[in-house]
């Protein structure tokens, strides 16, 4: 009997120790997004799915470089009208900014509630909408004043945000793409994005160029270009290499930043942090 209870405390000593352990390993760093360590959701795939050409592969090439605001924590940006609008993050220092295309000058900028980490935007219908990372708003603005109209709020993370002219299109940092009411944010419904039979996970910034919806994949140098249909992955950019390009990389953080003007179709992108924005062209690989 007490050989028995000993062997059972000891082994139960070893499992809350073991507990204690993985739990300690999973804490997340101040402002990193939750779900890198939740598993992506996913939708069953057909047999069609498995059958598609496999995505294409992109290179770029930089035509132009333009100053970038270096303590701007890129979230959303966005081509309109001759200028950019960007979100910027990180708690406390989050904005939403109306800057100038060749200097990269601030013209317009207000500050958003310090409690909240801004994330990405969208323009639609005149009215910009700023998600917010973990706060579950997502804040109305007017896009002329910036003066703020309304709040939505929303269940998940808040990571990218686009429009396709009729719905807004919202990532959450999992393989899944939200198309969501501008009226009243609700989910109207879901794709699930893979490159094959493989999920696509941590899709970030998101863009929508030409019928597709263009995502950065955090932490990567990569832009994944997507069937806003089907969330198959039609399409890679490899941006490996661009950081090469700013004028300083020290406290640069990651690619993160689509934009794109539809007038006379040039493609823009920056990160985190950098001093420089890109204009590129692509070429396939």
């Amino acid at each position: 009997m007490n050989i028995q209870l000993g062997t059972f405390i000891s082994t139960l000593a070893l499992i809350i120790l073991l507990c204690i352990g993985t739990s300690c390993g999973k804490g997340n760093k101040p402002d990193v997004p939750n779900n890198q360590d939740k598993p992506a959701t996913s939708s069953p795939l057909e047999k069609r799915d498995l059958e598609q050409a496999p995505a294409k592969y992109y290179t770029y090439k930089i035509i132009n470089k333009y100053k970038h605001d270096s303590k701007s924590y890129t979230q959303g940006l966005i081509f309109q009208d001759g200028y950019f609008l960007e979100s910027a993050g990180l708690r406390g220092k989050s904005s939403l900014r109306k800057v100038e295309l060749v200097t990269g000058k601030i013209l317009k900028k207000v500050d958003v509630n310090p409690d909240y980490f801004a994330e990405g935007i969208a323009l639609f219908n005149k009215k910009i909408y700023q998600l917010t990372w973990i706060s579950g708003k997502c804040i109305v603005y007017d896009a002329e004043t910036f003066a703020e109209l309304e709040q939505f709020n929303y269940d998940g993370e808040g990571w990218g945000l686009t429009n396709d002219s009729k719905l807004l299109i919202m990532s959450d940092g999992t393989n899944s793409i939200s198309y969501r009411n501008p009226n009243d944010f609700k989910i109207d419904h879901t794709i699930y994005v893979f490159d094959g039979s493989k999920p696509v996970y941590f899709l970030n910034e998101l863009e929508y160029i030409n019928g597709e919806i263009w995502a950065n994949v955090y932490q990567t140098e990569k832009i994944a270009r997507i069937d806003p249909e089907t969330g198959r992955v039609k399409a890679w950019i490899d941006c490996s290499g661009i950081k090469y390009y700013l004028k300083s990389s020290l406290l640069s953080d990651v690619l993160n930043g689509i934009a794109y003007n539809p007038i006379n179709k040039k493609y823009y992108i920056t990160g985190k942090n950098w001093d420089t924005l890109f204009e590129i062209e692509l070429t396939e690989k």
